[in-house]
């Protein structure tokens, strides 16, 4: 008898699944792309720190991307976690949590404490200072 609350569960868990893997790829996508640009840059004769401004707008563009994907897969957790507190008889099916059990008040704050959430700050705070650290010593070569 608790076919409806199992697959509703399979549904939300699939989503969180496509969220995570979203996140994954922010992060593969970003030191892609800012190994590429440190390549093309390692080359110009531009300054250190015009360098560092022009890495810093894909670190800033992922690093907000991946925020919000990880509240948006905090979101379904917590709708996971309601729905699995349910009855058999009170299952609809429903993607959405009814009492927006997210953290953190509204959806402003849930992607701000997600975005600086100590894994996504270690990561793109670690990508954006090593961006840093490059742009310097390129800014004062030769």
């Amino acid at each position: 008898m608790m076919d409806a609350k199992l697959k509703h569960l399979e549904f939300i868990q699939g989503v969180v699944n496509r969220l995570a893997s979203a996140s994954f790829q922010m992060k593969g996508w970003s030191v892609v792309l800012v190994s590429a640009l440190l390549v093309l840059l390692a080359g110009s004769s531009r300054q250190g720190f015009t360098d560092f401004f022009v890495l810093s707008i894909p670190i800033l563009m992922f690093w907000a991307l991946d925020g919000y994907f990880l509240s948006q897969e905090r979101r379904f957790r917590c709708l996971y976690d309601h729905v699995r507190q349910l009855k058999e008889c009170e299952i609809d099916f429903s993607m959405t949590d009814p009492a927006d059990t997210g953290s953190l008040g509204g959806p402003v704050g849930r992607w701000f404490g997600a975005t600086f959430s100590f894994t996504l700050l270690v990561f793109h705070g670690g990508l954006a200072l090593l961006a840093l650290a490059v742009a310097r010593s390129l800014g004062s070569g030769p």
